[in-house]
């Protein structure tokens, strides 16, 4: 059986206001216009996410709810997840395991450098970085998400704002 995982980096976020904390910085101009355009290109790239997890920081959650009105997900099923923000592999590879199998397109939005660093451990690639709002669609042959660690998957795409389509 062959699952999707789409690693989404969030969009560009804003730095204008030094006294907020880093969970709660917002989107800037740029990254709510890129949100919804890569919306538009998942959808381009045929991905039906049955599951959209994201990073409790507020930059994380704009994202994914910008994309989800694109794709036409329901922002109801959005699921913020604790544990992904600013989450290493390992911690990514957990929060991915205990999914439901019958989960077969799931998008997950976190941040670097946990996302280029888990592409590159699941391809097998050198991404040097997955830019924001960067979304990387990787195909594994798994029955089961807790089999994903340590499976050789493929990097079915690679895409980002400033890539050319």
């Amino acid at each position: 059986m062959k699952k999707r995982l789409t690693l989404l980096r969030h969009a560009k976020s804003s730095w204008n206001n030094a006294s907020l904390d880093d969970r709660d910085r917002p989107l800037n101009e740029r990254g709510e216009r890129d949100a919804p355009m890569m919306g538009q290109r998942l959808l381009q790239k045929d991905s039906r996410p049955s599951l959209i997890l994201t990073s409790p920081a507020k930059r994380a959650r704009q994202t994914v709810r910008l994309i989800a009105r694109e794709i036409g997900y329901p922002i109801e099923f959005l699921q913020t997840e604790a544990e992904l923000y600013l989450a290493s592999p390992e911690i990514l590879l957990n929060v991915i395991a205990e999914q439901e199998n019958t989960f077969n397109d799931i998008v997950l939005c976190g941040h670097n450098p946990g996302i280029t660093e888990l592409t590159n451990q699941l391809t097998g690639m050198a991404i040097a970085n997955v830019p924001t709002c960067g979304m990387v669609y990787i195909e594994a042959e798994i029955k089961a998400w807790d089999e994903l660690e340590g499976t050789r998957c493929t990097l079915a795409a690679f895409d980002y704002p400033k890539a050319i389509q």
